[in-house]
């Protein structure tokens, strides 16, 4: 398990980059922090629970915040 938060922090620094590339460093730089947190919670030799846990803690996070932003924060399109 701990690798796969390596394998996701390869990921996400490959979106940052790809982001950065296109000039959206707001979002580049969300992206690499996220490599910043999966590659150090891959080095940290948690159980499997733990990984499991944070990862479950991560998505929850990760899908309030994006539900909140599509909802109230883009707006309808008209």
């Amino acid at each position: 398990m701990a690798r796969m938060f390596r394998v996701l922090g390869f990921f996400t620094l490959t979106i940052g980059l790809m982001a950065f590339a296109g000039d959206m460093v707001e979002m580049a730089l969300l992206f690499f922090l996220q490599t910043a947190f999966f590659v150090i919670m891959g080095y940290m030799k948690f159980t499997e629970k733990t990984y499991i846990l944070l990862f479950w803690g991560y998505m929850i996070v990760t899908f309030t915040g994006f539900s909140y932003w599509t909802i109230f924060e883009m707006g309808l399109p008209l």
